[in-house]
């Protein structure tokens, strides 16, 4: 690490550093693609093979034709009630699809050529509402299905009388509006947070080059970052996932912001000791290097920690944050300082640092007072901070999680607004009901199967058991297929608290219908049956990658600080401030966007995020703590510490916590909430964690804050 250092003490070193980065940049530029072209979400559900819901699904399509396919669903609704005319009118649009002959849809309903009673079976109760399906071919890319689907909106809504509204959900609806949802927020996204920062770092610091510097560095390095990751998209080497890079983006400009204000900070102090402006930054690096490696590192382990998830939505955030925060990293001890030390004094204008002897360097007199008062009580404090913090951890285990990711979409999307129609129209579970398969060695006869079905009703929540007449046992008599619709709706854990009762018990579900346990099986595909697996996986992932991100964190911090007590400190404040931030969120999710369900994710995207970007302040504090401490009494030291970081934390918290707070302005739910929790869990860290509770526990510590060094 000395020698990138010592690379920027020299004008040599300087262009060196500079136009390695340019080559790095120009180069990309040619042979890579944009990250963007790959994107994409999770195949599936995100599932690994031996999902009890992939094998009923392997199952179903082993025994049935025509099962894998994409379904796309649907949704016709009016005011009145559909009559002869209106149906007609469905069957026309849907008789225009097979006219222009849309490759990738596999089959359609023959709507039109049904009779009277037949196209009534399709209609809700109160008539105004008719769900069709449409199945497109299952091997098909985002962008080939979301041109589909809206190739086939376009084409029925020609042939609707006025009145008739047309939605399209289901797998293939979904799809379509994930995509178009991700692909028009990218942009936005970056100009926003590019704006942001701007203004923030001159409206706080009053200098336009030192607004602008860490732009440019930021600039650079996205580039990079951004064609590494479409060259490995390109060559298959890892799966690009959409909300990954537009987490990435956010991540990228507000840890290089962050890191360039520490060493601006550490670099403008020493600028008034030495002229030299190599000197100057030779100096500095030598302070805030090793903190900004540290820093950095306990992200790119945090993040590579991902890997170890099955959940697949999970796993593939680990490459994509990996390859950024690789060149984040890389960066920040190397492109900032070197833009930096280019620009020299000049970094700082209008208010350009002189070398004067015999002066101190100042300090802030708002961070002075403030220091004065965290040391002058630190029990006083530190236990009301403490008391608060705990005080709403507890409300965690108050949150509700929610497994429907519809309901991420806003409100008046076509997939969400489909869905909507058929949960308020027809039964609940009508959504998304669960297909059963049962195999056996034996040949199954139809009158087998009532018992089976007359068992399966008598279970929890079960609205219905239905199956078809004509082709619900498999050709070869092995396999039978039914329909099972929950009384409630499909997402909500207490269904699937019943799918998994209905697993548990399928052994004596199957002896209860006369099946031999031993020569038969029961399966349950579906949405229902995803999800519980998600539930399950879900909790795996985040406890294991909790406990490893938790573990590989304290060490690094052992390393930093030299310390085996300061790690265990740090940690535990960092872990408080999250769980903190969870309930004060979960808090006002309900109370003022009358949220009640908090996505499934959030937990395990937050925690990694803000323990390893929480740990950033941590380190600055105590490292500069230590430092004085070797000259100085503790409680000066740690006076010394608030009120020379005071400043620079307190800047980097604002930025960071505004950065984060750019993706509550997206219209995908998941992402607002994921930007409300973590800016509100940097700004507890940087004002009440970093400014009072870790001074207060260190001051009472004394001599043991540091063993066993000083």
């Amino acid at each position: 690490m000395k020698q990138l250092f010592r690379m920027i003490n020299s004008k040599q070193g300087l262009i060196i550093v500079l136009s390695v980065w340019l080559i790095i940049v120009i180069a990309l530029g040619f042979i890579a693609p944009g990250a963007k072209e790959f994107a994409g979400n999770s195949s599936g559900a995100g599932l690994p093979r031996d999902a009890q819901s992939v094998i009923a699904d392997g199952k179903v399509n082993e025994h049935f034709e025509g099962s894998d396919v994409l379904p796309a669903i649907l949704v016709f609704h009016q005011k009145k009630s559909f009559d002869e005319a209106s149906n007609a009118a469905v069957g026309d649009g849907l008789a225009s699809i097979n006219e222009e002959k849309i490759e990738g849809i596999d089959s359609i309903i023959p709507f039109n050529q049904m009779n009277m009673e037949m196209q009534q079976s399709f209609l809700s109760d109160d008539e105004t509402t008719l769900v069709l399906p449409v199945h497109l071919e299952e091997e098909l890319e985002m962008d080939e299905i979301n041109e589909l689907v809206v190739m086939m909106e376009k084409t029925v809504q020609g042939s609707l009388s006025e009145g008739i509204e047309l939605s399209v959900t289901g797998p293939a609806g979904i799809s379509s509006d994930a995509l178009e949802l991700f692909s028009s927020g990218d942009m936005v996204l970056l100009f926003s947070t590019i704006g942001l920062i701007l203004v923030l770092l001159i409206v706080i610091y009053r200098s336009p080059l030192l607004a602008l510097i860490p732009l440019i560095a930021s600039g650079i390095v996205y580039e990079v970052v951004n064609r590494t990751i479409g060259l490995a998209g390109e060559n298959g080497w890892f799966t690009v996932e959409s909300q990954a890079l537009s987490i990435m983006m956010i991540l990228l400009f507000a840890a290089i912001t962050d890191y360039s204000l520490f060493i601006f900070s550490r670099f403008r102090e020493e600028l008034q000791t030495v002229e030299s402006k190599y000197e100057a930054m030779k100096r500095a690096m030598s302070r805030v290097g090793e903190p900004i490696f540290f820093s950095g590192g306990t992200v790119l382990v945090a993040v590579i920690t991902l890997s170890v998830a099955i959940f697949e939505p999970y796993r593939n955030f680990a490459p994509v944050f990996s390859v950024a925060m690789f060149f984040i990293l890389l960066a920040g001890l190397t492109l900032v300082p070197a833009l930096f030390t280019l620009f020299g004094r000049r970094s700082f204008w209008p208010v350009i640092p002189r070398v004067e002897k015999d002066k101190q360097v100042k300090t802030n007199n708002v961070w002075e007072k403030i220091s004065h008062a965290v040391t002058r009580k630190p029990l006083v404090t530190g236990i009301s901070v403490l008391a608060l913090l705990i005080l709403f951890s507890l409300n965690t285990f108050n949150i509700s999680y929610s497994y429907n990711l519809l309901q991420s979409f806003p409100e008046d999307m076509s997939s969400r607004e489909g869905f909507e129609l058929i949960e308020e129209k027809y039964t609940p579970g009508e959504v998304a009901p669960t297909t059963v398969v049962i195999t056996s060695n034996d040949a199954i006869e139809k009158e087998s199967i009532n018992p089976l079905v007359t068992q399966l009703e008598e279970q929890g929540l079960i609205e219905s058991v239905t199956f078809n007449d004509r082709d619900f046992i498999s050709e070869d008599s092995r396999a039978a297929k039914l329909t099972l619709v929950f009384s409630e709706n499909p997402y909500t854990h207490e269904v699937l608290n019943a799918m998994e009762k209905l697993r548990d018990n399928k052994e004596d579900i199957l002896d209860n219908s006369g099946f031999n346990q031993e020569e038969a099986d029961l399966y349950f595909a579906g949405e229902t049956a995803k999800n519980l697996d998600v539930r399950s996986l879900n909790n795996r992932d985040t406890m294991v990658v909790m406990v490893l991100v938790t573990i590989f964190i304290t060490i690094m911090l052992g390393f930093q600080s030299r310390s085996t007590i300061a790690p265990i400190y740090m940690m535990a404040t960092i872990l408080l401030s999250y769980s903190a931030a969870l309930g004060i969120s979960d808090l006002i999710f309900k109370n003022v966007f009358d949220l009640q369900q908090m996505s499934y994710r959030i937990p395990i995207y937050a925690f990694v995020f803000l323990v390893a970007l929480g740990v950033d302040y941590n380190i600055m504090l105590v490292s500069r703590i230590q430092e004085a401490y070797k000259n100085h009494s503790l409680k000066e030291a740690v006076k010394q510490g608030i009120a020379r970081t005071g400043g620079v934390i307190s800047s980097a918290g604002l930025i960071l916590a505004a950065t984060f707070a750019v993706l509550t302005t997206q219209p995908i739910l998941e992402l607002f909430m994921f930007g409300f929790v973590v800016a509100l869990g940097v700004l507890i860290d940087t004002f009440l964690v970093r400014t009072i509770l870790t001074p207060a526990i260190i001051l009472k510590l004394g001599k043991w804050s540091f063993w066993p060094g000083k």
